[in-house]
């Protein structure tokens, strides 16, 4: 792992790289889960370097890891604004060349809002889309059509694939429990301490993420308007015993995307299944990265 730290308009952002840099190789770009680092990739990207031939980069968001912090409360359209100003930012002072977004969990629905804004004609929602629990369609002010970012600059088009792992995509009555149920545990165990270990403000990286979900205006996230705009290869993974999300989601990513697409249910694994069935899911997404051109 190689270290290191890249300044953005927002701040300073601890970054990592692993394997070949971008000049030599295309690069897998990581995006932490909402109580996520670079650190709690563990040996992932280690392993996905080695795996795939190709270099790994992650970087932990504002209020997260040893990033700088940010304010609270984070607005419930956090994920849009790190997928629409931040993030390219981020790839821009990276350096980053030809790559593959691959989130987890709030990562995944970030590099999805991403990915479906590259296209420059990006603005019709997706229509017909099956739901067990449709949720009401409404432009959240400033986000009714996907565009480039505040600043206007021009998204980078190097992007050859997308790999979602536990993404949301709109919010289920599942997702919100499970979130409820881990803010009593935050403030009744020793959640705390272990995550304190990872993050240098840990209060702001657990109630930025806590408090935005449970916003009573965040049950009308719903980004499956940008995902009939993804123009490349798509990877979709997620846990068969998922306590933040049903397949449901995996369905109704499948039936929006015209971009091919392949979905991974995970057996034996919950919200992290590039942890806890680590084999059968790294084998996909290596498979998936190597089948891409390079």
């Amino acid at each position: 792992m190689r270290r290191g730290t890249l300044r953005v308009s927002g701040g300073l952002l601890e970054t990592a790289w692993w394997g070949p840099g971008p000049a030599e190789a295309p690069t897998l770009v990581l995006l932490h889960e909402g109580l996520g680092c670079i650190d709690l990739w563990r040996n992932v990207p280690e392993q996905l370097a080695e795996s795939t031939g190709r270099g790994v980069f992650a970087y932990s968001r504002f209020g997260y890891g040893r990033s700088d912090t940010t304010g609270l409360p984070r607005p419930v359209t956090y994920m849009h604004t790190e997928a629409l100003d931040v993030l390219p930012e981020v790839l821009a002072a990276a350096g980053i060349g030809r790559y593959v977004l691959a989130g987890h969990s709030d990562g995944g629905s970030i590099a999805a809002i991403y990915a479906g804004s590259l296209a420059a004609d990006a603005a019709s929602p997706v229509s017909n889309v099956p739901r067990v629990s449709p949720v009401p369609r409404v432009s959240w002010p400033g986000l009714a059509r996907p565009s480039t970012t505040s600043s206007g600059s021009a998204f980078s088009h190097d992007l050859i694939g997308l790999v979602t792992i536990a993404a949301h995509f709109f919010v289920e009555d599942l997702n919100i429990s499970s979130i409820e149920r881990i803010k009593t545990e935050y403030e009744t165990s020793n959640l705390r301490d272990r995550l304190a270990r990872y993050h240098q403000d840990v209060d702001t990286a657990f109630w930025g993420w806590n408090g935005a979900w449970l916003n009573p205006d965040f049950r009308r996230f719903d980004i499956t308007e940008f995902l009939p705009n993804i123009d490349v290869p798509i990877l979709a993974i997620q846990g068969a015993d998922d306590p933040y999300g049903t397949d449901e989601q995996l369905r109704v990513f499948e039936a929006a995307v015209h971009a091919p697409i392949t979905v991974e249910l995970i057996p034996g694994a919950r919200h992290s299944p590039h942890l806890e069935a680590k084999d059968a899911t790294l084998a996909a997404i290596t498979r998936f990265i190597t089948e891409l051109p390079t």
